[in-house]
């Protein structure tokens, strides 16, 4: 159970990329029985192992792992199902009495969870389908400034080049007539049927973190093009039903490896955009964490940052 709470208790490891989120839920599973819900927008697709970090297959079977590698590349997955899926999962697991540990860094999940989305309509084939043609001919800056016509509070926080979400905001326009801030303010925060404790893995120093984050990229790119994330790319676009304007396919590294197969940039440049896209995630990141009010923060450049979480933790649950 919560301290003060009748409720059971489920911890959620949040931080940005290269943070230490699964060393940390590693070393909590090693002194209580765990289960691991992956909050990871990549780590859902099958097959895309490199460029995700995926943990290592030891990793994985050192505890229950769940949400990951449930969906092909092919497929797209959204905030709601992941709520539900996460909501069934935390039932199922606190049943077992195993403790579950909410670990990644795709905040639009965690923020899902807590908040929910439940207002917004589903995804409607036609309408997205219409909006892309448009995007085709125009080009997403374009419906970007469209966006802004319509709904300029939900513009103002997206990229002109955000295709996704430009396309997802317009269709909640098209569909209910109202802009998706609008729906979004209405909305009431639910109340978890757990009590939710938020540990965020912050850096005190964001260059050390973005040298953790170009010492990664490396590690991932390797350094021959028939290894690492090149290869692994390429294997997907060799399946011939996979573009680069899925959601699978725009995952930082990925589009840049894209790209770099279809020799639109070179090798170099691969490095150097993808560290910049992903030094951006990790901004991105920090920002959706600095606006979560309940969340413990700890130094993850401190000198024991996985101690510091184990003796937090372990001082609740006295």
């Amino acid at each position: 159970m919560a301290p003060n709470s009748n409720k059971p208790m489920a911890v959620a490891i949040m931080g940005p990329t290269a943070s230490g989120k699964t060393a940390a839920a590693l070393a909590i599973a090693h002194t209580r029985p765990v289960e691991i819900i992956s909050v990871d927008s990549a780590l859902i697709y099958r097959g895309m192992d490199i460029g995700t970090a995926k943990p290592t297959p030891e990793e994985l079977a050192s505890a229950p792992h769940h949400l990951i590698d449930i969906l092909d590349p092919l497929d797209s997955y959204s905030v709601m199902q992941f709520r539900d899926d996460t909501l069934r999962l935390v039932a199922e697991i606190t049943a077992r009495g195993a403790l579950p540990l909410l670990v990644g860094g795709t905040m639009m999940y965690f923020k899902g969870l807590t908040d929910s989305l439940d207002d917004l309509p589903t995804a409607d084939a036609a309408v997205r389908a219409a909006i892309e043609e448009d995007a085709a001919q125009v080009g997403w800056p374009a419906m970007h400034a469209r966006l802004r016509e319509r709904d300029p509070t939900t513009a103002e926080r997206l990229k002109p080049n955000d295709a996704q979400r430009i396309n997802r905001a317009l269709e909640i326009i098209e569909l209910t007539g109202q802009p998706m801030s609008a729906l979004l303010g209405k909305r009431e925060k639910p109340e978890l049927p757990f009590e939710l404790v938020s540990y965020a893995l912050e850096p005190s120093d964001r260059a050390v973190l973005h040298r953790r984050i170009a010492l990664r990229f490396d590690q991932m790119l390797g350094t021959r093009d028939d290894e690492g994330l090149v290869a692994e790319v390429a294997r997907l676009r060799a399946r011939g039903d996979l573009s680069p304007n899925l959601p699978s396919m725009r995952c930082v590294g990925y589009r840049q490896a894209w790209d770099y197969l279809d020799g639109s940039i070179t090798r170099t440049e691969l490095r150097e955009l993808g560290i910049i896209a992903t030094r951006q995630l990790a901004k991105r990141q920090l920002t959706w964490l600095r606006a979560m009010p309940d969340r413990i923060v700890i130094d993850c450049l401190g000198s024991d940052p996985t101690q510091a979480l184990l003796d937090h933790l372990h001082s609740l649950e006295k």
